[in-house]
């Protein structure tokens, strides 16, 4: 990957994440035939620009917020067979590097659930800039990763009587993220 300039009209500074513009989404495979979809919250986080691009990225998630539109499963997903939120309330990412060409970015950082923590890598797209109705500075993006959920310690399954387990332990996350620049 070749280290280019920074996009000219990303500006330099500190983004705060706007948590009600901006979504984490999640697909899993269920009982090997289809896909179930949801989201959780993020609660905060800040992207910091520098002169050479990209500095840092942090995020903290709320587990408590997991939607997949049935609330059985909800409830499941936050018990002790998973997310255990009562003891692990919330998630979170801290960048560890940013590499950028052109308008792809990789961020690389650590990436908490469940109190296990490992090294994931976002495919990053910047999606430009914005000024909104209210003069706030917005810079977009959007990222993907792929998980293991097991490595997380999320083992729970119930195997089929077809053969193969109720749900894959491969996660795909999906990040749709605005950001509004510090003044």
């Amino acid at each position: 990957m070749t280290t280019t300039t920074l996009p000219t009209e990303l500006a330099t500074g500190t983004y705060v994440i706007d948590a009600s513009h901006s979504e984490a989404a999640f697909t899993v495979r269920h009982a090997g035939i289809a896909k179930v979809r949801g989201t959780v919250a993020i609660t905060e986080g800040t992207i910091t620009v520098g002169e050479d691009g990209v500095a840092s990225v942090t995020a903290t998630l709320d587990p408590t917020t997991v939607d997949t539109r049935d609330a059985n499963r909800d409830g499941h997903l936050k018990s002790a067979d998973f997310f255990e939120v009562e003891t692990y309330p919330t998630w979170s990412f801290v960048s560890t590097s940013v590499e950028h060409d052109g308008d792809d970015w990789v961020v690389t950082g650590d990436l908490t659930i469940h109190g296990v923590t490992k090294q994931v890598r976002l495919e990053t797209e910047f999606n430009g800039t914005a000024t909104d109705p209210f003069g706030n500075a917005r810079a977009g993006f959007s990222a993907t990763t792929e998980i293991s959920r097991k490595e997380f310690g999320l083992t729970w399954n119930a195997a089929l009587e077809t053969g193969g387990v109720l749900v894959a332990d491969k996660v795909k996350i999906g990040l749709e993220i605005s950001a509004i620049r510090q003044a």
